[in-house]
């Protein structure tokens, strides 16, 4: 005899399992055996699992167990409400015995989710079960209300409750037992066996199962503290688990109950009575209403045909209009053969609603892109055929897969489009779906750390060590990452920790919505899958994942959110307000040259779609792109794998000589990439091309190359070699050419994808070209959210040479504006800390009533419960009130006064009084209000003003906090860096051997503010700075920018002088380099040999005097002695004072033994004391040392960066 576990919680109960249905490496991370496997190893003929109140993980468990042979039982522990007052939720145990049983599964776990959110969670309504009970077993345990009227010794009311229980499972309740070493497990185990002889109700042998082994015990424990926010070491914790909770043996549950063998038996007699057959492959489709006297296959057929005779009016065809009807109906005939005309209907569908109601619509996404019919219907709006895009890449006739259209939305209006489908199709066919959370590397450290009673930073010191690389797991940074393989090695603590980190991590934390995911079923979701929502009964979605609706048959629909959409659409309701032009971005033309060389061949492609990146602009430039089709290559091309093929891209373009080709057929596919593989419709129409492949079977070609499967790739192989040879290719040239798309296949990328990003790309190009105010104006308004973004863009647009306006409470909207040709207006909604209710009311006010005259008018104006002290601060701190000509101390001064007249006002005006503005009855007019004066005090120092611009902006808007050492600079450095870059001589050209004449490198000190810190793991076989981990570090000064590496080695000493937002001067040699004219790159300016100095480390160096200036009285002389005696140093600066009055002014040096070494602090007391104006340095100026002619490497000081072998 055998044994069935019946219950069981896996990691998707998600606070008290970690039990894995899939490997960890699949779930990024963690080690462990799974479910199955270990079953497996167990020798268990069947399993259930019974995860707290959902279904989550059971499609996944449901293929893995027949994957390893185990019969998979379906089942969950439910929590009922409250028999009675104050008896608390029961938990009752449900297995699924059939179809029928799992759709009434999922209808009471999704009522319960819907319908009754408790304080408790979601609860089953016990009437509920009257009508979904069939085909479901039910069984309870020590924590139903059974055993706790056995337990307080009521037979009467436990008979009662048997019976009802009886009734609604008619041969199909069971008296669940354990022994896992809990208290009243044994207490139950006899009362439950002596029940069961009375009232006839079979026992039922678990384990209550949590995890699968023995010691992973404290894991258990860890994830459970973790779920309930508690510590290990907590004495007052609820102990409520036992290691015995793990995934036993047959023999060992066997031998737990060989008292009560009948209870190890009817778990097998469950087990054959639970046979759920889920199947998979079968497609439901949504039911699409077409009208009468139509079918899904007729109406497709008249909508395509019509929807394609209209685009022939709006384009240029690129092939003859029999070819593109012939194509249009071989996709029609593929489509209705498949069975997907519903499919097609319903996306077309919602895509033109979208459209019709103010929803921007991208041109498509993904293989869709490749479908003419797709482009009739108006689902995507790219002409495949002049793109050579296929349609059997995204359907193929000889590979029956379902179709998939991504669909991008503009971000503000997606949702309006999810609802529409939701209201067409009804509410219970309609819903988001799941998605899960993992505990991930960085976050799962902090949770153990936390809950193992560590502080804070122990955990953050330890988690920042982990690089942020998609996809890397715990183990791959304690491998990779010699500061964490160190305390890993070394410290006793860190060990512990990564070691329970290691064990949790992949565990299913939690569960989230899919970012645009939707699916509609035919029939009332509840039937495929139950729901799922939020406590208060928000974002409704299915408890299955896409995949797994997927394996079931069902349709996911992409609703994606694409912010480019909504730039786009701003920028051109802003152009239209302006200028009274409405441009339709579809018809322009894709080859404006204008374009092409101020954004693509120059690389200044912030902003623009798929280009904003710096490596992708370095490709640009190196690429010098002309047309549509170099747009879409580079798209293609910037990826892992295709980007090493760049510069041989970038070289046969330059030069077509370069490009060969080994068969006259390969240059109609290559010809548009110049001779390379960069598409995986590319390999498809060479496979038709040279060996007679139709498309369909091309396409399987290409999977079967992607999967690299030897025994696909040898079929394969035979089948091009014998196609070709019978067209009559060479043999060896076919075998090379079949070689050469294995090699690109693997990465070669979906050109119709490519092609309708490229249309995105080349729109948003086309605004910045020729409406750079309007574009970056919308650019900013969507930035709003992220600071750190308009800084950028902010800055890429003052680059630009437009004009961007502060922030002005008169003239300012929420978002960004144009108010003048090559003008921006800061949007008060990107001030931090300003909401955008209280921004609109304070707009509307101002377009109501006027202007706004001074702070008290404000005040008094706005609706002060929205906009609160802390927002009118942000907006004084920003500079928003600047154009009232008060400073922003004296308005920071003046507020309290002016919120509490504002206040008072308010109050007396609801009660019909003369307010204190003299206002009677609440007038708002603002001419019939008095005149408040501000209290008017002394402006901040620069340092302070520049500083809550940016605490409030992210950027510095009065100046930049360098200026505040100008007299230290100005007098110590060579000259400003970007004068100092100003005057660097070109690099000289070299002579017919390729030799570069010798050109001295003059060595400069200046002074420059560090923008920006970066880590660079050094790259495998990389030579020069790339060989070695180090530190890029950015610096400007003056609009001139500076980029050097630091080795990480070194990195240590100079990170307590290279610091972040902070200025630092740094003394070393400057040079041009040699432009590179093959790839377009300029020549830029380059640090080598550099030492980084603090400004204390400046100061204190080449101080030369002291120049005090006394107008105090003579009795705080002795004062200013107490002062000045700590710093007294024989080799610090003389000190003259002038000493002034009425009737003399004299200059006085100081003795010899009277010289003095201030520091920072020392110099701030003896500015306060005296005032800053009486406190002056006077410094020494750098003097370079002589030129030298260097033939190696050269190092100075303990840090260095740019040496001469980068």
């Amino acid at each position: 005899m055998s044994f069935v576990h019946l219950r069981l919680h896996t990691e998707y109960s998600l606070t008290d399992g970690i039990v894995r249905i899939e490997p960890p490496k699949r779930k990024g991370g963690g080690h462990g055996d799974t479910l199955t496997s270990r079953a497996a190893a167990l020798k268990l003929p069947a399993l259930a699992i019974t995860d707290a109140n959902n279904l989550f993980a059971m499609v996944k468990f449901y293929k893995a167990a027949e994957g390893a042979g185990i019969k998979p039982i379906a089942g969950c522990d439910l929590w009922l409400e409250e028999r009675g007052k104050d008896e608390g939720p029961e938990r009752l145990t449900l297995f699924v015995q059939h179809e029928a049983g799992f759709k009434n599964l999922s209808a009471l776990l999704s009522r319960a989710q819907l319908e009754n959110q408790t304080r408790h969670g979601a609860l089953v309504k016990r009437e509920w079960l009257l009508e979904c009970n069939t085909g479901l077993i039910a069984m309870t345990g020590k924590d139903g209300v059974l055993a706790r009227a056995l337990f307080a010794d009521q037979l009467d009311t436990a008979e009662a409750i048997a019976a009802e229980w009886r009734a609604l499972f008619p041969d199909r309740f069971y008296l669940e037992v354990c022994r896992c070493g809990r208290p009243d497990d044994e207490d139950w185990v006899q009362l439950a066996a002596a029940f069961g002889r009375h009232a006839r109700l079979p026992l039922v042998a678990s384990n209550d199962v949590r995890f699968l082994k023995r010691e992973e015990f404290d894991a258990h424990e860890a994830r459970v503290c973790i779920a309930t926010g508690r510590v290990l070491a907590d004495d007052k914790r609820p102990k409520l688990y036992t290691e015995e909770q793990y995934l036993k043996s047959p023999e060992e549950m066997q031998a737990l109950f060989a008292d009560l063998p009948e209870a190890i038996a009817n778990t097998l007699h469950i087990a054959r009575r639970c046979t759920l057959n889920l199947k998979f492959g079968n497609y439901h489709l949504p039911n699409f209403p077409v009208p009468a006297g139509h079918t899904p296959d007729s109406f497709l057929e008249a909508e395509a045909r019509e929807g394609l005779r209209r685009r022939f009016t709006e384009i240029k065809l690129a092939r003859p209009e029999s070819e593109y009807l012939e194509r249009l109906e071989f996709e029609i005939g593929v489509i209705q053969k498949m069975g997907f005309p519903g499919y097609f209907l319903t996306v077309a569908d919602f895509i033109r609603w979208a459209k019709a109601n103010g929803c921007p619509v991208g041109p498509g996404r993904g293989s869709g892109a490749g479908s003419l019919v797709a482009y009739a219907l108006r689902i995507t709006d790219l002409d495949p055929l002049p793109y050579d895009l296929l349609f059997e890449r995204f359907l193929n006739p000889d590979r029956v897969s379902m179709p998939d259209f991504d669909v991008d939305f503009c971000m503000d209006n997606r949702d309006r489009v999810i609802e529409y489908v939701t209201h067409k199709y009804g509410r219970p066919y309609v819903s988001q779906i799941v998605t899960y959370n993992t505990m991930a590397a960085k976050g799962v450290v902090r949770d153990v750390t936390r809950i193992m009673g560590h502080g804070y930073g122990f955990g953050d010191r330890i988690a920042k060590l982990i690089p942020p690389t998609p996809g890397a797991t715990l183990a791959d940074a304690v491998e990779s990452v010699p500061e964490l393989k160190k305390a890993y090695a070394e410290e006793e603590d860190t060990k512990a920790a990564l070691d329970l980190a290691l064990e949790l991590e992949g565990i299913t934390r939690g569960v989230g919505v899919h970012a645009g995911g939707v699916v509609i079923a035919p029939d009332p979701l509840m039937r495929y899958t139950p729901l799922y929502c939020d406590p208060d009964g928000s974002g409704v979605r299915t408890q299955f994942d896409m995949k797994d609706l997927e394996n079931l048959g069902l349709v996911k629909f992409d609703f994606l959110g694409l912010k480019t959409l909504t730039v786009i659409e701003e920028a051109l309701h802003t152009i239209a307000a302006r200028s009274g032009r409405q441009l339709d971005m579809l018809a322009l033309p894709l080859d404006d040259q204008h374009t092409y060389r101020k954004i693509f061949q120059s690389g200044e492609s912030s902003a623009v779609f798929q280009m904003e990146s710096p490596g992708m602009q370095k490709a640009s430039r190196d690429l010098k792109p002309d047309c549509f089709e170099d747009i879409i290559a580079l798209v293609s091309l910037y990826r892992p794998g295709p980007m090493e093929n760049i510069p041989t891209f970038c070289e046969n373009k330059r030069d077509l000589s370069k490009v060969k080709y080994l068969h006259p057929e390969m240059e109609p596919v290559l010809k548009a990439t110049y001779g390379i593989f960069v598409y995986q419709e590319q390999v498809m129409q060479m496979s038709q091309r040279l060996a007679g492949y139709t498309l369909g079977g091309a396409d399987l070609l290409r999977r079967a190359m992607g999967k690299k499967k030897a025994d696909e790739m040898a079929e394969q192989r035979t089948i091009f070699n014998d196609g070709a040879t019978q067209r009559g290719v060479d043999a060896e040239v076919a075998g090379k050419v079949f070689d050469l798309m294995e090699k690109f296949a693997n990465y070669g990328f979906n050109k119709s994808h490519a092609a309708a990003y490229a249309l995105v790309s080349y729109h948003t190009a086309w605004l910045k070209t020729h409406y750079p105010a309007e574009f970056m104006a919308a650019v900013l308004s969507c930035e709003m959210a992220h600071p750190e973004s308009v800084v950028l863009m902010r800055d890429e647009a003052v680059r630009m040479g437009l004009k961007v306006l502060p922030p002005a409470v008169n003239q300012s909207r929420y978002r960004f504006t144009v108010p003048g040709n090559n003008q921006l207006r800061y949007g008060l909604g990107a001030v931090k800390g300003v909401g955008e209710g209280a921004v609109e009311g304070i707009i509307a006010e101002r377009d109501q009533r006027g202007p706004f005259i001074d702070l008290f008018d404000f005040c008094r104006r706005i609706d002060l419960k929205k906009a609160n002290k802390k927002l009118l601060e942000a907006l004084i701190f920003s500079g928003s009130f600047d154009e009232w000509g008060v400073n922003r101390a004296s308005l920071l001064k003046t507020l309290p006064k002016a919120l509490s007249l504002a206040e008072r006002a308010a109050s007396n005006a609801s009660s019909g009084q003369n307010d204190l503005f003299g206002s009677g009855g609440g007038s708002k007019l603002p001419e019939a209000q008095p005149k408040h004066e501000p209290e008017r005090v002394a402006e901040w120092s620069l340092d302070e003003k520049l500083q809550r611009e940016m605490e409030t902006l992210g950027f510095y808007l009065s100046g930049h906090p360098i200026e505040s050492h100008k007299l230290l600079i100005d007098q110590t450095c060579s000259g400003r860096l970007s004068e100092i870059i100003g005057r660097l001589v070109p690099p000289a050209k070299r002579d017919a051997n390729g030799k570069r004449p010798w050109m001295p490198r003059a060595k400069h000190l200046f002074a420059a503010w560090v923008t920006d810190i970066r880590y660079f793991k050094a790259r495998e076989g990389a030579m020069g700075k790339a060989a070695k981990d180090s530190y890029k570090v950015t610096l400007s000064e003056g609009g001139a920018t500076l980029t050097t590496f630091i080795d990480a080695d070194k990195w240590n000493t100079a990170k307590n002088v290279v610091k972040l937002d902070d200025i630092v001067f740094v003394q070393g040699e400057l040079s041009m380099s040699e432009p590179d004219e093959v790839k377009g790159r300029p020549s830029e300016p380059r640090l080598y040999n550099a030492e980084f100095f603090s400004r204390a480390a400046i100061a204190a160096d080449y101080a030369q005097r002291v120049w005090l200036v006394w107008d105090k009285p003579a009795s705080e002389v002795n004062a200013l002695r107490a002062l000045l005696t700590p710093f007294r140093h024989a080799e610090g600066m003389p000190v003259m004072v002038e000493v002034s009055n009425h009737q003399a002014r004299a200059l006085l040096d100081w003795p010899a033994d009277w010289k003095l070494k201030l520091s920072e602090s020392g110099m701030a007391a003896l500015q306060q004391f005296l005032h800053a104006d009486c406190v002056k340095v006077q410094y020494r100026r750098y003097t370079p040392p002589p030129q030298e002619r260097r033939f190696e490497r050269s190092f100075s000081g303990n840090f260095s960066a740019g040496s001469d072998d980068e």
